[in-house]
This record gives C-alpha cells, sequence and structure tokens, in this order.
C-alpha cells in the first residue's frame, strides 16, 4: 500500500515539474511571438496582417485552455477533500488554489482570484493576493470579537443550548451573519408549543433593578421653620420633611388622617433633640421648601432642548441595560425596572394608612430570581441582595416587601411579553369556554332561588348580580388596615334598598356603595321577582353595618364556581359579558354607510356601554372644560371657513356659466373640493367633541385593556375597514401582538 502511495506521489510531482518547465517554455514562445508580431505591424499594414494576427491569437487561446485543463485535472487528484466533496464558496469550502496558499501562509486565498485565471498573468500576481486576503481576514475576525464581546447576553446567546430558538440566520450565498442594524423579528410565541410542565422558562437572565439617587441635603439658604424659628433638621428628618413640602399644594395635606399618620412617621426620623423641640404639626413651616422645589420644577420646564436630549439619552442608556432581560434566548421588555423612590403613601380614597412614610429600598431588602446558569445580577457596591432565587414556576424577576401594608412588591415583563400574552390569551379563552355553559349555570342558579337551605339561596342570589351587574366578588380586609370598599359578597345591609316599584318599574333594587378604588358604584336595577323576594328574606332582623349575605364569602363562592366550570372565577364572569357586550354593540352601531370617523365614534359608543356595565368611572379632567372650549372655538373657525368656502363656490358657479371656458370650469372643481375637505374636517371635529362629551366621566382604557378580548376589536378593523391604530395605540399594539396576527374578520367570540 505505501509503495503504490509514494508511486502516485511521484507520477504526481513529476507531472507538476512538467507542466512547470512546459508552461515556462509556452511563456517564453509567447514572448518571442508577440515581439516578432509587433516588428511586422510597423513594416506593413496590409488585411493578411489580420489574419496572421487572428491564427497567433487563436493558437494562443488553444494553450491557455489546455493548461487550465491540466490545472483542473490537478485540482481533482491533489485536493479533493476527505470525504469526496469539492470545496466551493457557497457551503464555506475553498477552492485547491486556496488550500494551496494555506498550506503555505496559515490564510485562505479568496475564491474570487479563480476567475482571473481566463487571463494570462505573472506568477507574482498570485503570490501577492493571499497576503491581501490575510489581513481582511483579521479585520474579519476582530469585527466579530468586537460584536461578540458587546454583550453579556449575546455571549451567552451564543454559548447556551437552546430548546426555543430564534438562531442568527446565516446567508446562504456568503455564510455571513444578518447585519446587526436590520430591525429585530417579532417572537411569534403564540406559534409554538406551550411548557406543560408548570415551568413559565428555562433560561431567565437580567441585571436587577435601577434604585433611586441617594438624598441630596437641601442648600443651606433653604430653611425649615418651627414656631417661627429656623432650625437646621438632622439629613434623616429633612428628607422626610421634603415629601410633605412637596405636596403642601395637594388636598392630602388638608386631610387629618393624612397629616397624623406623617408626623407620626416623621418623629420617628428625628434625633432626640428635635422631638423635643417640633410637637405640633400646626406651628412647622415648610414654604421656603415648597418654593424651591417649585422653582426647580419650573426650571426643569425651561431646560434648553440639549439638555433635554442628554436626560433623553442617559435615560435610554438605562433602559437599554437595565430594561430588558433574557428569557428562552429572546430579548424581553421589562414592565417596570425602577425601584419606586421613599415618599408619603397615598392610597386610595380615604385610605386609613394615607400620609404613613413609605422607607427606602436597599439592596438587603431584595430577592433576585433568575435561572442558575445565568451572570447573576450584580448588587451596588458594597452591598448585597437579601436573596438570589431559581424558581422557574414564578414569573417575576425581582421582588421586596413594602412597609405600609406589607404586602409584595414585583419587577415583572411588560405587557407585550410572551408571559403576560399567554396569560391574557388564556383568560379570554377561559371566558370563550363560559359561553359555552353559562346558560345551564344560569338555569342552575335560578333553580337555588328555590332552596330549602338559606347558604344556597344567598349564593344564588349573588351569582345572579355577579353575571347581571359585572359586580366584583369582594375580598375579604383586615378591619382598619385598606380603605372600606366593597364586593357583591360584602355588601352591607346600607348599601342596598328594596322598592317594589320605581320609575314606572317593579322590582327595582338601588345599589350604592364604595366599589374598587372607592370609587362610588350607583345603580338602580329591576330584578326578578324571586330574586327581590330573596333580598326581603336576606333583610329581615338585620342592622346597616349587617352582612347582607351572611353565610357566603369569596371562597365559599369561588369553590363553588370551581365545581360548575374548570378555572372560572368571577372575575371570568365580568370578561366573559363585556366582551361579549361589546361584540353585541358593535353589529347593532356600526353601520357600512358611515365613514373612518363615525365607525370609531360607534367602536367608542360600544366600548362605553361595557365601561358603564363594569362601572368603570372616573372624575372629569381638571382641563376638561378648557380643552372643550378650545375644541368648540375650533369648530365655530371650521364652520366659517366653510361658509366662506361655499360662497367662493357659488361665485365660481356663476363666472362659469357665463364665460363658459376651461378655466373657469377648472376654479368651480377646485372650489367644490376644498368644500368637502372643510365640510370632512368640521365633521371630524364635531365626532371628536362628541365623543370627548360622552367620555367625560367614564373610563373606556381598563375594559379596552384587561376585558375586552382583542380578537373581537380587530375582527372588526378588518371587517370595516379601520386601521388598527385607530383603536389601539403602539403599546397596546404591542401587547395584543397576538391577536392581531391570528385574528380574520369573521371571528367570533
Amino acid at each position: 500500500m505505501s509503495g503504490d502511495h509514494a508511486h502516485k506521489q511521484h507520477q504526481m510531482e513529476s507531472g507538476s515539474v512538467d507542466y512547470n518547465s512546459h508552461r515556462h517554455k509556452d511563456k517564453h514562445k509567447d514572448r518571442e511571438h508577440n515581439h516578432k508580431e509587433h516588428k511586422r505591424d510597423k513594416e506593413r499594414e496590409n488585411p493578411k496582417n489580420g489574419n496572421s494576427e487572428h491564427k497567433s491569437s487563436s493558437e494562443k487561446k488553444h494553450r491557455e485552455k489546455d493548461r487550465l485543463k491540466n490545472k483542473e485535472k490537478q485540482k481533482e487528484e491533489k485536493f479533493r477533500s476527505s470525504d469526496g466533496k469539492y470545496r466551493d464558496k457557497e457551503n464555506g469550502f475553498v477552492s485547491s488554489l486556496s488550500i494551496k496558499v494555506e498550506e503555505d501562509n496559515g490564510y485562505h486565498h479568496s475564491i474570487k482570484h479563480e476567475k482571473a485565471l481566463k487571463r494570462e498573468r505573472d506568477e507574482d500576481e498570485y503570490e501577492h493576493k493571499p497576503k491581501k486576503v490575510k489581513v481582511d481576514s483579521e479585520k474579519k475576525v476582530k469585527k466579530r470579537k468586537q460584536e461578540d464581546d458587546n454583550s453579556d447576553y449575546e455571549k451567552r446567546e451564543e454559548k447556551k443550548p437552546k430548546k426555543k430558538t430564534k438562531e442568527v440566520k446565516k446567508d446562504t450565498t456568503g455564510g455571513k451573519k444578518k447585519a446587526k442594524n436590520e430591525p429585530e423579528e417579532k417572537w411569534k410565541w403564540w406559534e409554538e408549543e406551550k411548557y406543560t410542565d408548570g415551568s413559565k422558562w428555562r433560561f431567565l437572565e437580567h441585571k436587577g433593578p435601577v434604585f433611586p439617587p441617594p438624598y441630596e441635603p437641601l442648600p443651606d439658604r433653604i430653611r425649615f421653620y418651627y414656631d417661627g424659628k429656623a432650625i437646621k433638621l438632622s439629613p434623616g428628618a429633612e428628607e422626610v420633611a421634603t415629601f410633605y413640602a412637596k405636596m403642601l399644594d395637594h388636598e392630602y395635606t388638608t386631610k387629618d388622617i393624612f397629616r397624623k399618620n406623617f408626623f407620626k412617621d416623621w418623629r420617628k426620623e428625628m434625633t432626640s433633640e428635635e422631638k423635643s423641640k417640633i410637637t405640633d404639626l400646626k406651628k412647622c413651616d415648610f414654604s421656603e421648601m415648597n418654593e424651591y422645589f417649585k422653582a426647580q420644577s419650573e426650571a426643569r420646564k425651561q431646560m434648553s432642548k440639549e439638555e433635554k436630549q442628554k436626560i433623553k439619552e442617559e435615560n435610554e442608556r438605562i433602559l437599554q441595560e437595565y430594561g430588558y432581560c433574557v428569557m428562552d434566548n429572546h430579548r424581553e421588555r421589562i414592565g417596570n425596572f425602577r425601584i419606586e423612590p421613599p415618599g408619603l403613601f397615598r392610597g386610595r380614597g380615604d385610605h386609613p394608612k394615607m400620609g404613613k412614610l413609605k422607607r427606602r429600598i436597599r439592596p438587603e431588602d431584595i430577592i433576585i430570581n433568575c435561572s442558575k446558569d445565568s451572570v447573576n445580577p450584580k448588587p451596588p457596591p458594597g452591598t448585597r441582595w437579601k436573596e438570589v432565587r431559581h424558581d422557574n414556576k414564578v414569573t417575576w424577576l425581582v421582588s421586596w416587601t413594602e412597609n405600609i401594608q406589607g404586602s409584595i412588591k414585583y419587577i415583572m415583563l411588560n405587557p407585550s411579553s410572551r408571559i403576560k400574552g399567554e396569560k391574557d390569551w388564556q383568560k379570554y379563552e377561559t371566558a370563550r369556554r363560559l359561553k359555552k355553559c353559562v346558560e345551564r349555570i344560569r338555569a342552575q342558579y335560578r333553580e337555588d332561588w328555590r332552596s330549602k337551605e338559606m347558604r344556597i339561596r344567598q349564593r344564588a342570589v349573588a351569582l345572579y348580580f355577579i353575571d347581571k351587574l359585572a359586580l366584583r366578588a369582594g375580598n375579604e380586609k383586615d378591619e382598619g388596615e385598606t380603605a372600606d370598599t366593597v364586593g357583591c359578597c360584602s355588601l352591607r345591609v346600607e348599601h342596598i334598598r328594596l322598592h317594589p316599584q320605581m320609575d314606572g318599574q317593579d322590582f327595582v333594587v338601588e345599589f350604592d356603595f364604595p366599589g374598587k378604588d372607592s370609587i362610588r358604584y350607583y345603580n338602580k336595577v329591576p330584578v326578578e321577582k324571586r330574586v327581590f323576594k330573596n333580598l326581603q328574606l336576606f333583610l329581615e332582623n338585620k342592622q346597616g353595618k349587617d352582612d347582607l349575605f351572611d353565610r357566603l364569602n369569596t371562597s365559599i363562592l369561588n369553590k363553588h364556581l370551581q365545581e360548575l366550570m374548570d378555572g372560572l372565577t368571577a372575575k371570568v364572569f365580568r370578561t366573559y359579558n363585556a366582551s361579549t357586550t361589546l361584540q353585541q354593540q358593535l353589529k347593532e352601531l356600526t353601520s357600512p354607510d358611515e365613514n373612518i370617523p363615525e365607525k370609531i365614534l360607534s367602536y367608542n359608543r360600544a366600548n362605553r356601554a361595557v365601561a358603564v356595565l363594569c362601572n368603570h368611572q372616573r372624575a372629569p379632567p381638571k382641563t376638561f372644560e378648557k380643552s372643550m372650549h378650545n375644541l368648540q372655538s375650533k369648530i365655530d373657525e371650521k364652520k366659517k371657513q366653510l361658509s366662506a368656502a361655499k360662497k367662493e363656490l357659488k361665485a365660481a358657479k356663476a363666472d362659469a356659466k357665463m364665460l363658459r371656458d376651461e378655466k373657469s370650469k377648472k376654479a368651480v372643481e377646485t372650489k367644490r373640493k376644498a368644500v368637502q375637505r372643510i365640510s370632512e374636517q368640521l365633521m371630524k371635529l364635531e365626532v371628536q367633541a362628541t365623543d370627548r362629551e360622552e367620555n367625560k366621566q367614564i373610563a373606556l382604557g381598563t375594559s379596552k385593556l384587561n376585558y375586552l378580548d382583542p380578537r373581537i376589536s380587530v375582527a372588526w378593523c378588518k371587517k370595516w375597514g379601520v386601521p388598527i391604530e385607530k383603536i389601539y395605540n403602539k403599546t397596546q399594539r404591542e401587547k395584543f401582538a397576538w391577536a392581531i396576527d391570528m385574528t380574520d374578520e369573521d371571528f367570533e367570540f
């Protein structure tokens, strides 16, 4: 075997030598031939010369063709790859010429130079090119290294084995990575399989939270006064005093409970000397502090464009570093990655703890959640985290316990993330499942109105209210710990009144109670006779503060709902009824004859019906009257423009009738278009005014984001040709990307 191999190798080498000597002789002959031809050209110029040159040229081409054939033969024999495949540019292999140079220099020769073999070259040309390629190659390697070192996340993405991967695609023609500045492709997680083992992610890496800056003491010229005398406060007491000073113009500081709670917590931060001096909040003067913060606020408004741009760039830098995480090899946006700064607790409604001090959250209070194989977030220098967990059964990234109510706060992913999107999708699918069995459930609770057991009757009436009025279930709360808000199960006798007849209707129930966020729920509802009779029974021998449903609580109700349908809760009823109402209202209100602004008004009216059902009220905005006045001024101005435009059109028509020329006809057409354009603008303004007036005390956003299946809205937009941008803003479109992508115009909830 070795002898045969040596013989073949000798043949190849001798063949190569013969070929090289033959090539040298050919080259020498070519030069002699060219010299003679040049001499003949000078001596004579006749048609025969052309034939001679043509003959010489054809011989030259023939020799060149033979030489290339021999070279190709050499390639096949000597530089065949180990697996029997020839190397080419597209699949990443290189030519035989490249391999020869690689053996000498350690670098690949560019494939482009093979094309140059079609023309004659000197040997030194082939030796020069690999050096150039070597430099290019080094530059490319360095560039790739720089790109890879840009972020720890990108490094880890390349190193880690990936289950659900969105790999960096390679260009089939050149084997190179996609350009980095290309827009990132949206992760269509809804087209992938869900985890079935209860885990929320396989890999999670993030940088942790951003803490608020440390307190900066006030300038010496800004003083606090007690009983008319200036007092220099200690840093801790001064910081808490600034929280109150910033709120001097707010109605909170006029409330006794707020002032009492603030003063109590403020004294805890004082030194013993300060405690002995400052004993009455009424003698405290925060006015200088208040003026200082007002001036600072005004100065921020007066910042130059350059200063604002600098702040914007810094915020963007922080967002890029801390505002994203890597989850299952996809870059996901984090919801709120900033820890809330210390301040005074406000609460909603008449919260009993308003005015208490929200303490500064420190790294030692923070629990970090990430995967074991990730780079753990680093705490600020000189500090440490309370704990680092690796729990992939939960969706939060950071958690801590706040000091006011002892509740746990979380940093989670943005609403547009996969985890939030999957939760939304599941919520609406559960509501759609309720549609299939809601009639059976309704028949069941109607039957239970006649039950011999009082607890079953109470449960059935409460479920009727949750279904018909979209009431919240109402959760048990610690006495005095939170505001006195009420849900269905926690209704008291004082919250309802029964009217056998009212406003021409029979069996009317009048509700009046503080709902979620202390927003008043007031409604007069006609109910079925059996419900009315049961309510009369429940009210017997009870006082105003007694529970209406004294044998029912949310735990009992939710347990019963689970028995009726897997995953059923009071909130599912709200979602089902809200979505069903929207779909019905859109069918009733939308007309094919309407233009886009009118269709949007119809959509908002349908949405408003849902907001009323769910009691999504709001106080009219402070600037409402002013904005309506401005809008009305625009409408009046537009009416004047329309009147003037109509007069101009009338005059143009009269001129055209008299002159009967082309110019006057064009003038009429121009004026007609102007009237049409101004009419449309006026109509839009009037629709806007109507919409704004109707929405004055109704919050449309809550139901749109939390209770209405987005597929209903998307299908409606596609069916009636309304741009989705008119219904959902950019943030909402990102949140509901799954619905926009998967929904057709014939979707039914």
